[in-house]
């Protein structure tokens, strides 16, 4: 199973040039069964990347653009009055997919973006007093730009604590950078693009990341970062307890791209900026970049030694 998911790594890498890192980041969040946010600058590749993970993995995936005039219904769906009977109708939105690509999701309304707290908590939505549940499996991968661009509205820290990571694509290395230049197209390499797994072998895979044993001194590791996080004077707020079951996850997800069963410090401290950066709050002052959320997560590393 572990070559098959190296096999969708390697795919979306010949894409998405350079980014190893990120994409390996990107696995371990869905291999944990959460939603996974990609903030960076206009053309980097955020929606490559997104839409190359959904085709790779073999799943039913639709997108939608986020603008400023879109509405709730437009996401979750309408109940529709059906003349002939009587009766009414639930047509279900794009939100009914495997992976739904909520690109630029920072360009919505607040109460736009809030249509998917439900979904992505609870795999369900609900219209008119009637719940549907959601396809599994169900992620959402958002594209964000950063918040001082033109036209953005910042998500609220209810709507990113929901997110299990969240990433930075950032430019690519020149090397990189030249066979970008000099390849092929990239709409024209999505398209020709090919499932390397099939749905039912992720969710193999996510039933094997989730017996990724984690012993006690790591759970200890774990819960120390967490109320560190809590006490710290640098940070405004500390890490949640969804933030901390998710950090759980992460790591065994990390642990299970490395071939092991069992978890190690090392995969926590791997994957700690990804889940952790965009949850964290510094004391003074407003950390808006993803260097500076990771010196937030690098203070906290060595605030709490290993043992």
């Amino acid at each position: 199973m572990l070559e098959r998911i190296q096999a969708v790594a390697a795919q979306v890498g010949t894409l998405v040039v350079g980014k190893q890192a990120q994409i390996r980041l990107a696995l371990a969040c869905l291999l944990a069964r959460g939603h996974l946010l990609i903030e960076d600058l206009p053309g980097v590749g955020k929606t490559t990347l997104a839409q190359a993970l959904a085709i790779s993995l073999g799943l039913q995936f639709k997108r939608v653009q986020f603008t400023n005039d879109l509405l709730p219904a437009d996401i979750i769906g309408v109940t529709v009055f059906n003349r002939g009977d009587s009766s009414f109708a639930f047509h279900p939105g794009p939100i009914f997919a495997q992976v739904l690509l909520a690109d630029e999701i920072n360009r919505a309304s607040p109460k736009t973006q809030s249509a998917l707290l439900e979904a992505m908590e609870e795999r369900q939505v609900s219209v008119d007093g009637h719940s549907h549940p959601l396809p599994d499996p169900f992620f959402v991968i958002a594209t964000q730009n950063p918040q001082d661009q033109v036209g953005t509205f910042a998500l609220p820290e209810s709507q990113q604590d929901r997110f299990l990571m969240c990433i930075e694509l950032g430019y690519p290395d020149p090397q990189s950078e030249r066979s970008l230049l000099e390849g092929q197209d990239r709409r024209e390499l999505l398209q020709s693009l090919q499932p390397a797994i099939a749905p039912g072998e992720l969710l193999e895979a996510q039933a094997l990341t989730r017996r990724i044993h984690c012993a006690p001194p790591l759970v200890d590791y774990i819960q120390r970062l967490l109320t560190q996080s809590r006490r710290s004077a640098d940070l405004a707020e500390g890490l949640s307890p969804r933030a901390g079951l998710g950090l759980i996850q992460a790591t065994r997800a990390w642990a299970f791209l490395d071939g092991r069963n069992h978890a190690l410090p090392e995969d926590v401290q791997a994957v700690l900026t990804a889940v952790a950066g965009h949850r964290l709050r510094p004391a003074r002052g407003v950390a808006t970049t993803h260097r500076a959320r990771a010196e937030l997560v690098a203070g906290l590393l060595k605030a709490v030694p290993v043992s």
